[in-house]
Parts: C-alpha cells; structure tokens; sequence
C-alpha cells in the first residue's frame, strides 16, 4: 500500500534516530515521522500555491502540538482535550521558527506552515530537537524553495563536562539549557538558560552544540538527494530595480536627514511626510503601485543605516557602536503592589511589579513535560501604545509569551528556593515605550521590584542585546540597538547575566549563519555592557534586597513536619486546619512532602498558627507547661485541650494550689489555662496540673516557648 515508504536510520548522541517518509501526511509538501528513542514526532510542511497580497514579510507559521496521549494523560480541561498550545508549546514553535525563517527566500510571500505533532514522548529523548530535525527533513525533501538543512541539538553542562542531548535525569543536575541550531557552516540560533555560566563556557558549548549539529545535516543531505523534490518557481516581491534606482534619486538625502535622530516620534513623523511625497511624485509613473513605492522606501531606510553602520561606524542617534542609551530607573514607584521597578534605557522604558502570594497560588502545568507547577511566573505586555500605534487589547501573542518566558528565564538562576523564601512569585513587565529590546529591559526592571520587594536574590541580574551588519565577509556588531537597527540589521543577540556569569540568552538571526569570532565578540561586548548597567544604575538605585516585606504583603513561614503526622494537622474532614486558619486568620497549605506554609497579613497570627502546628506535630513531654482549653467539665477534673486532638485530664485535686470543692468554681468550658503535664500512662493518656503549672510559672524557662 505504502510503495514511497522509506526509513532511514542514524544514532544521534547514543540514541536511534529513524525517519520515515512516504507513509504519514502524503498530500503535504513534505512530511516525515521522527522516531527518536521512543520519541514520536510527526512533521508535515505545507505552502500556497499563490503569494498572499498585501504584506512584506513571509507569511511562515509553526505549530508545535503536544498531545497528552503522547505521555499517557488525559487533558485536565471539562473539554477533555487539547485546547489552546501551552506556553511551553509557543516557545518551542517560536525556537523552531527562528533557525528555518532566514533561509527561506527573502522575496517570498506565499503562505508556509509547518506543523509538529508531538505523539510519543520518552523523557531522555527531547521532542523539542526530534521536531526541529523532522521540520528540517521535511522542508528539504519538500518542493518549498528554501536553503537547508540544518540540525537541532540540546547540551547540558554537568560539572565541567558538555553533554549532547542530556537524558532527563542529568537535564536536573545541568547547570546549562541551551539549545543550538546550525547549517553546515554557520551557528543560525541559540536559545539558553543557565546558573551563571562564563562567556568561555558558554561559547565552548554553542561551538560543541555546532559541531554535534554536523553528523545530523549529513544525514538530512542524503535524504534530501535520495527523495528530495525539485523547488517550485515562485513569483517575487523584490521592487524592479529601475523603481528602486528613481526613488532613491528622488528621496534618499531627505531620508537621510528624517533618519539622523534619536528621537522616534520625530524620525517616524518625518519619514512618514517623505512617504507621502514619493507616493504623489510616483503616482502618474507607476500608477497602482504604492506597494512596490513603499518597498522601495523600507528598502532605501536600509540601504542608509546599513551604510552609515559598516563604511562609516555611524548610529543613526549619534552613538559610539559600543555605547549604551541614557539609562534611568526607580523603585517603590507603587505603594501598593509588594514591590516595583522602572528601567528606562533611552526611549525604551519597563515598569514591573511583583506580587507575593502563598505557595497554593503557584501555576500547575498541564503538559507533556513533567513540570507539574512553577512558583515563579513572569509576564510582559506590549501594548500598542508603547510604539505609538491604536490597536485594541487582545491578550498576550507569540512575542510577549516569548519575551516573558526569556526574562523569566534570565532571573530564574537567582530566585531563592521554596526552603529559604516560602513565597509564590508573580512578575509582571508593562513595557510603556519601545525602541529596541524591551524584554531586556524587562531583566533589568524585574531585578529593581525584587530588591524593592525583599524577595532574597542571589545576585542583581541586568540584560542587553548586540546587534549585526555584515556584508560579505565584512562584518561589525553594536550594543545596545533600537530599533532602526533591530529592523534593518542581521541580528538581535540578547544576553542576561550578573557579574559572575550568564543566565540567558536568545538569539534572532535574519542571515544564514554566524562565524564564530562573531559570537565570541558578542558576548564579550554584552558582558561589558551588563557590568556597566548593574554597577552605573540598578545597584546605585538599590544596593541589595530589602530587610523587610511590604506590609501589603502576605506574611509567611513554613516548617516541615513528618508525613505520618499530615492527618493529624488536617483532622478529620479537614476539621483542625480549618480551626486553625478560623482562629488565627491566616492560611495554611500542606504538601504531600510534609511541608506546611502559613500566610497571612499578621506575622503574629502566622507564628500562633506555627507553634499550633508544632503542638499537634510534636509528642507532649512530662515536665512541659502548655496553653491549653478547657473542653468539658466532670465531678472529678477537668479535660484540657493542649493541642488539636490531644486532651489531658487535670484532677479536681490539681486544680488549685488551695483545696477546690467543685470543678465549676475554678474553670469553665472553653476557659484557656495553663497546665503541666505529669503523666502520659502506657496506652497514651495524658495527666495535667494547673495547681503545679501555677506553683511553676515565676520560672518561665520552664513554660514552653510555643506559648
């Protein structure tokens, strides 16, 4: 039935690597099944027939579908099915998308999609890379014209040791996540989180990450000539060059002049007057063809700062090519959020708040990866606003769940565990103005409202980006870039990290690939560069954490008690705990680990509840005085609470020091009285005395300190 169907076999860092074409998704322009380990990942490519009109930009789609049959779960949702990709799905999509987009032809409009279907998944063996080798494979035996293969590879670093494609169990124990994509000459994208690592540590992986990407693109060769189709012809975007030669006569010293400032609002203002001209100028000589005119207009824009950048190591705002905007920032900008920062780098400018909550309040996962939950969360809005646009709200799209997920990413290193800082974090970044790698600004803002918040952080963490112009074998990078230069130049390489080392990065590239020299020099500069901004800014504005919490804030503490004793701190239907938080106003969450959060707005209420707790956990001891209350009234003494669940018996004749007649003369139900404990016979009752707590309590070494 299947006579196309072929497999091809390799080993891809000691695990079998199959793919299988000719059987699955036939009508697609190209399509593959990946079979690694037991991963099971299904690529289909397809494209229009047609250019779509009207746009200026490849219209490339990529969808990265997790299945949670492909991990044996049934969806959470009421639906019980799949509904719309998690974050971790949109990352994935955007880290495929990335490498393949410069290799498509830049005068390209019909419509590609590429969708990964994720349908088995074996933890030591990463969807993630699978897809990005099946997209690979299935654009290049493809007729969509486009200039691969590349290869996809994940490294670890454990100890001092680079590790390809690290199994699960040592992904826990690397201090490195980086992800690399190449061609067989070039490194075309890096994606990384790391716990502070070198720039030599990190350029020594990003080129073992390339060098491991090599056997793959060799496979994906042979495919390719085995089973490869021919590339269809398609038709161009690219304005006729006698056009492009007449508007650069006409407009290109006054574009010159619109562009040569610092100031956005004025260049947009003006450039948008020259447009106007060009399109009056034009009309009777290339009538119906405003398209093609502003084509041209985008393409002079660059022609000059690329110009100005390579021949002249001249900004467009006047800059040195390694000097960083004007740089501001505050703190304690809102009295009632726990914390908030304002990082402002020239017309780029990030406000972010954090807000403190119980350890309940963390997000739960629902995906194929194993995360179950994170107690750390960061988000970032981009409203239209902030590059002076009028567009409605729609919630969050790809950019601000990517450019979240990589500040996250940058300050995850830093944040303190559950055990020192029993807190969930949620971090919000409104980005009120943009001209160039806001969601650096977003690193740098986060840092200022966790200091402002007291969150305890190992270190300041700070963020930048290096921009790219090449031209043949000429080249020249630039820190710091807006976006003039983010539009019209060949890559955005943003970097995060504290003094000591590097926590994230992201690289978009728009050309096929970076040598080497260029990444090392890249890092070199960022790192500069990020020295610079936590020494001249955010350590000058805030030295270190605040000692103290928002009184806004939730207060919390926490202990850990042994799992044996977890039902008794619940109680029966929940009884004791809810007594507990009604009594001393606080909330308390207990996990299947044996630990237990309190949180409340009162620290006083939330050490009550503590030593409540410790009462419950904690076996009584001979010798000891409690708080306890009186439960119920009996002719011959008294029951006395002293912890939840546990009642001792204090006889009629250890009421009092003086003799007592009568039970009721001395205590009444629900009276608190102090009482020691005498006796705890063999079958676990207890005995108490208020007549020697009494006798006792001018020596309160001896009162216990839960009291």
């Amino acid at each position: 039935m299947f006579e196309n169907h072929r497999e091809f076999k390799t080993t891809f860092a000691e695990k079998p690597l199959v793919i299988e074409i000719g059987k699955f998704a036939q009508l697609a322009n190209g399509a593959c099944l990946v079979r690694y380990g037991e991963t099971v990942v299904n690529v289909a490519v397809t494209a229009s027939l047609k250019p779509r009109d009207g746009i200026d930009f490849l219209p490339l789609s990529v969808d990265f579908e997790e299945k949670l049959y492909s991990v044996g779960k049934i969806p959470g949702s009421y639906l019980k099915r799949e509904g719309r990709p998690t974050d971790k799905a949109i990352l994935v999509s955007r880290v495929i998308d990335r490498p393949i987009r410069p290799l498509f032809p830049k005068d390209m409009r019909n419509d590609v999609a590429v969708v990964c279907t994720v349908m088995s998944v074996d933890p030591d063996c990463s969807p993630e890379i699978a897809a990005m080798i099946g997209v690979s494979v299935a654009l290049s035996i493809s007729d969509i014209p486009w200039n691969g293969p590349i290869s996809g590879v994940s490294v670890g670093l454990v100890g001092d040791k680079v590790i390809i494609n690290p199994s699960a169990k040592k992904r826990k124990k690397s201090k490195l996540n980086l992800t690399v994509a190449s061609t067989d000459s070039r490194v075309l994208m890096i994606e990384a989180g790391a716990e502070e690592i070198s720039d030599q540590t990190m350029y020594e992986a990003i080129m073992a990450g390339h060098e491991a990407n090599q056997e793959i693109i060799k496979f994906v060769k042979e495919i390719k000539n085995l089973v490869g189709k021919e590339k269809f012809s398609y038709q161009s975007d690219e304005p006729d060059k006698e056009m492009f030669e007449a508007v650069k006569a006409f407009s290109e010293e006054e574009i010159k002049l619109a562009l040569n400032t610092d100031d956005k609002s004025e260049r947009d203002a003006k450039l948008g007057q020259i447009c106007e001209k060009v399109c009056e100028h034009f009309d009777s000589i290339y009538p119906e063809s405003q398209e093609k005119l502003n084509a041209c207009l985008y393409k002079m824009q660059k022609y000059i700062v690329r110009r100005w950048l390579i021949d002249e190591q001249k900004r467009v705002d006047g800059r040195e090519m390694d000097q960083i905007r004007p740089l501001a920032a505050e703190v304690c900008l809102l009295p009632r959020s726990h914390g908030s920062g304002l990082f402002t780098r020239g017309q780029t400018q990030v406000l972010t708040a954090v807000t403190l909550g119980p350890i309940s309040e963390q997000q739960f996962l629902d995906g194929i990866d194993g995360d179950e939950s994170k107690h750390y969360i960061h988000h970032y809005n981009f409203p239209s606003y902030s590059v002076g646009e009028t567009k409605p709200s729609r919630g969050p799209g790809r950019r601000e769940i990517g450019h979240g997920a990589l500040a996250e990413r940058a300050l995850f290193p830093v944040i303190p565990s559950i055990e020192k800082f029993p807190y969930a974090l949620r971090l919000v970044s409104e980005v009120l103005s943009s001209n160039g790698s806001t969601s650096q600004g977003a690193v740098c803002a986060s840092t200022l409202a966790l200091m402002d918040a007291g969150v305890p952080i190992k270190a300041p963490v700070a963020g930048i980006s290096c921009g790219l112009i090449t031209e043949g074998e000429r080249w020249a990078t630039m820190v710091d870039i807006q976006g003039l230069e983010d539009f019209f130049g060949d890559m955005d390489f943003k970097v995060a990290g504290t003094h000591q080392g590097i926590t994230a990065i992201q690289m978009d590239l728009k050309i096929d690939g970076l040598l080497p020299e260029i990444i090392k020099e890249a890092l070199e500069k960022t790192h500069k560069a990020r020295n610079y901004i936590l020494d001249e800014v955010i350590l000058k504005i805030i030295k270190e954490p605040r000692n103290e919490l928002s009184k806004y804030a939730p207060k919390m503490l926490g202990l850990k008690i042994p799992i044996d004793k977890i039902r008794d701190v619940i109680g029966s239907g929940g009884k004791v705990i809810q007594k507990i938080c009604s009594e001393c106003d606080v909330k308390v969450d207990v996990e299947d680990d044996g630990n237990i959060f309190i949180s409340g707005l009162d620290i006083e209420n939330c050490t009550k509840a503590l030593q409540i707790i410790k009462t419950i956990v904690d076996d009584p001891q001979i010798g000891t005085i409690y708080k306890g209350r009186v439960t119920r009234l009996m002719d011959f003494g008294a029951f006395v609470e002293i912890a939840p669940g546990k009642e001792g018996l204090c006889h009629i004749s250890k009421l009092d020091i003086k003799r007592t007649e009568k039970v009721s003369d001395i205590v009444k139900p629900d009276d608190e009285i102090f009482v020691k404990v005498t006796e705890i016979d063999d079958r676990g009752r207890i005995n108490v005395s208020r007549r020697e707590a009494l006798i006792e309590m001018g020596n309160s070494s001896k009162i216990d300190d839960r009291l």
